[in-house]
């Protein structure tokens, strides 16, 4: 076979395999399993044959025109350069592991042939947007995998957190997505073409019109879909959903989608300095917020989808940058990690038989009942705060060196405030990631909450793959900063001494600092093991207990299921915790701002429907009805008045015409 045959089998076998799934579901339960793993392990052997062949060489481009659409064609068109190819091999692996890892997770789940098809369905729609050649045929797929999040984040739709979650995903992403739809037909506008290749080789030319504004509306699709500020707030929320789709979501796909888009249309965004800024202010802004809400939250999911957040923000950093090669070397890197951790999250809360253990400050005793999950679990961690030799250390070093070239003038593929914004900013984040990462390792398997009921082993199919997801997230980084660039157009991703011991020294003085800041709390913690201060609101508990029991009281009052006191994350952020653990109040913001103006100008619409427009309706209905009611009294059906009423109108009639006729 061709590799253009090849590439286009990749996206194709797991939509038959969703396919499949739904109408076998039923019938014939038993092939549902075997129609989720299957056809998206073909898909994974595809994607690496197809890398194999392309080898970081010359694009592999194919076209062919669906249907005449007027001036400007959409063409079913492949464009498989090297960025192309590896991320497709990592959406092939990490939906393969979360395929089989959910055979196990929900292997008592009713729903669970809809959800693999949903899942597969979701996986062909992101090998879509990679592979894709034309800007259209990319959209179809972008807009598919917002379809399928909204059904897999509200997979449990008995609950009105999923229901809500599903909802706020939906709604967000679309609100990026119209001008997201904009700046791509203004974009073809100017270059002619839906084509990838045809768009590069007009803003090479010098074809773009308005590039600031193209570049500006498509980054609000990016924001969306990425979870960058400021429509970041629904990826939180989508923790509501099984714990498999949040590694499928955070890993690899959609919101990988944003990123991704950028990479491969980078020199639109180089057109103009000013989105650049842009982009680079947006993703500081991410970078430091998402740091800071991660370090306030209780439910280990919460931490996972801030931490995702503040790595996207890396990448779209790396991008602001001009620097491609290491945002989609974090995106790599970043997938494997971080698919590791939410699938060993899931792995805890299996093992404590419901999802409300994911309040970190009720954990305990969890290192040596969940050993598969607490080692790999920790190379994640590690991997996550940039700890050498561990691979987010080499993808994140090679932003922060990027920034660094720029900053100091020694690039020019962006402006050098833009290089400043993003080292600053991701020098900070350093240390927060560091922070958030020792204290979730912590709470989370030294905690010191009640002890949950042991509900058995997990699974061999959901600890088998923790171990395949630790290898390349130990050593993925030290082997492909030295292959990569060959992929990458060539550029250097090699870690950069200055920011290499600045980035080092941040994380482990975050790692420090959260230890001994754990250590103070635990007095308090020795005294409230469950952290339910409600419970015990006096008492002499020493100057640490006074002081941590008077600031959760007055940020919480009597509150017994408030967060726990002794949590170090609360003694590190002090005052900032409260608002940082509820993302710094930009739901209730939007509320302000969006929620209830439409609100209320539905209510106004209402209220003009229903006391205007509809007393019009009836005030109109009332004369025909009122002339109707007198003409059926005039109907007696009485022989003699009808007679009476004929002669009374003919003499009338007779006097009127006499009185005419007199008159003349």
């Amino acid at each position: 076979m061709t590799t253009t045959t090849l590439a286009a089998l990749v996206p194709l076998l797991p939509f038959l395999g969703a396919v499949g799934g739904l109408l076998l579901g039923r019938t014939a339960p038993g092939f549902v399993r075997p129609l989720a793993i299957l056809p998206t392990l073909a898909a994974l052997a595809l994607t690496v044959l197809v890398a194999v062949r392309q080898g970081g060489g010359t694009a592999v481009t194919a076209h062919t025109q669906l249907t005449p659409t007027g001036s400007i064609p959409i063409e079913l068109a492949l464009y498989i350069d090297g960025f192309a190819a590896l991320v497709a091999v990592l959406v092939g692996v990490v939906a393969t592991c979360v395929q089989v890892y959910s055979t196990g997770y929900l292997r008592d789940d009713p729903r669970y042939p809809s959800y693999a098809a949903l899942v597969s369905l979701f996986t062909s729609a992101m090998f879509l947007v990679v592979y894709s050649g034309d800007l259209i045929v990319l959209l179809v797929g972008w807009e598919v995998m917002g379809i399928c999040s909204y059904f897999l984040v509200g997979h449990y739709w008995e609950t009105p957190e999923a229901r809500a979650a599903s909802l706020k995903a939906f709604l967000v992403t679309k609100l990026g997505d119209v001008p997201f739809l904009i700046g791509l037909f203004a974009l073809a506008t100017d270059a002619g073409s839906f084509r990838i290749t045809r768009v590069l080789d007009a803003v090479a030319n010098g074809g773009l019109h308005h590039p600031t504004l193209i570049a500006l509306l498509l980054l609000a699709g990016v924001a969306g879909k990425s979870a960058q500020f400021p429509l970041h707030t629904w990826l939180p929320d989508a923790m509501a959903g099984p714990t498999p789709v949040s590694a499928l979501i955070h890993a690899a796909t959609m919101v990988a989608a944003g990123v991704y888009f950028v990479a491969r249309l980078l020199p639109v965004f180089q057109a103009s300095s000013a989105a650049l800024v842009v982009l680079a202010v947006m993703a500081a802004v991410t970078m430091a917020g998402s740091g800071l809400a991660a370090l306030a939250q209780d439910d280990i999911k919460r931490v996972l989808a801030y931490s995702t957040i503040g790595q996207l923000g890396y990448m779209t950093g790396a991008l602001a940058v001009g620097d491609r090669g290491a945002a989609v070397f974090h995106l790599l890197s970043h997938g494997a990690f971080k698919a590791l951790l939410f699938l060993a999250a899931g792995v805890i809360i299996h093992a404590a038989g419901t999802n409300s253990l994911a309040a970190m400050s009720r954990m305990s005793h969890l290192r040596d009942r969940v050993p598969d999950a607490f080692w790999t679990m920790t190379v994640a961690l590690l991997a996550l705060a940039a700890i050498p030799p561990f691979s987010g250390f080499f993808s994140k070093e090679s932003v922060l060196g990027a920034a660094e070239h720029v900053a100091t003038g020694h690039t020019g593929h962006a402006p050098p405030g833009a290089g400043w914004i993003v080292l600053v900013a991701g020098l900070l984040t350093a240390l927060l990631t560091a922070g958030y990462a020792t204290r979730l390792w912590l709470l989370a398997f030294h905690g010191r909450g009640a002890e949950a009921p042991d509900h058995g082993r997990q699974p061999l199919t959901m600890t088998v793959v923790l171990w395949v997801l630790a290898v390349p997230s130990l050593a993925l980084g030290g082997l492909a900063y030295r292959v990569l660039p060959d992929w990458f157009d060539g550029r250097d991703l090699n870690p950069t001494l200055l920011t290499s011991i600045l980035g080092t020294g941040l994380a482990l003085v975050g790692v420090l600092v959260t230890y001994g800041a754990w250590q103070r709390t635990a007095p308090l913690a020795a005294r409230f093991p469950l952290g339910a201060v409600a419970a015990h609101p006096e008492g002499d508990a020493g100057l640490v207990e006074e002081e941590a029991i008077a600031s959760h009281k007055a940020a919480y009052g009597d509150v017994a299921q408030a967060p726990d006191p002794a949590d170090p994350g609360r003694l590190l952020l002090g005052p900032l915790h409260r608002h940082a653990a509820v993302g710094f109040h930009l739901d209730a913001l939007y509320a302000v701002l969006f929620v209830r103006p439409v609100q209320a100008g539905a209510s106004l619409v209402r209220f003009l429907d229903r006391e205007v427009v509809e007393t019009y309706v009836r005030g109109a209905a009332a004369l025909p009805r009122l002339l109707g009611a007198a003409v059926r009294r005039a109907q007696t059906g009485n022989v003699q008045t009808y007679v009476s009423a004929l002669l009374a109108g003919s003499v009338v009639l007779a006097v009127a015409v006499l009185l005419v006729a007199t008159g003349a």
